[in-house]
């Protein structure tokens, strides 16, 4: 268990978690903080052991939730801001300082947990929200454009046609 602890093995998390004595702190065996000497070093087999023993949780590792995963969490967010803001691309920047993210760092964050940019994302919802528009309604083609976060009817052409090979027109003749 000590080599686990010393190597930040994350394969041992939930499984069990130290505590150090010089520190009074419990961590899991993937903590980044700095390696105990093993003479200051006990095991627990969960936290409610380590938090009876005396021990405070890390707030590193975060060691008295059952998970935690801040990037996670964080992409989660920043998912759920785009499920809501995907047709008003301009509210992203605001919704980044709100959480107080730059830009960069949460495309980072977005694509590691989801395999694409955050513009690719909105992209497939307003694409997605587009043939569903077109496939369900009769709501003219530049008000789906706007609906859907396009100033202007050529760009949302060019956009729509790029990705699905026919124009809106031909789309919407084909899926209604």
């Amino acid at each position: 268990m000590y080599e686990a602890v010393i190597n930040n093995d994350a394969n041992y998390d939930g499984l069990f978690f130290y505590g150090v004595l010089s520190t009074g702190i419990f961590c899991r065996p993937s903590c980044q903080s700095k390696k105990p000497l093993s003479d200051n070093v006990r095991f627990f087999l969960n936290a409610g052991e380590a938090i009876e023993a005396g021990f405070r949780p890390c707030k590193r590792c975060r060691s008295d939730l059952l998970t935690y995963h801040p990037m996670k969490d964080i992409a989660e967010t920043l998912k759920h801001h785009l499920d809501e803001l995907y047709e008003r691309q301009v509210l992203w920047s605001e919704e980044l300082r709100k959480i107080g993210l730059s830009e960069r760092r949460a495309v980072e964050i977005f694509k590691e947990a989801y395999g694409m940019t955050p513009k690719a994302y909105m992209d497939s919802l307003r694409l997605n929200e587009a043939k569903r528009l077109l496939a369900q309604t009769d709501t003219k083609i530049i008000d789906i454009a706007a609906s859907v976060g396009f100033g202007g009817l050529s760009t949302f052409n060019r956009f729509f046609k790029e990705r699905t090979g026919c124009s809106p027109n031909m789309y919407r003749k084909k899926h209604k």
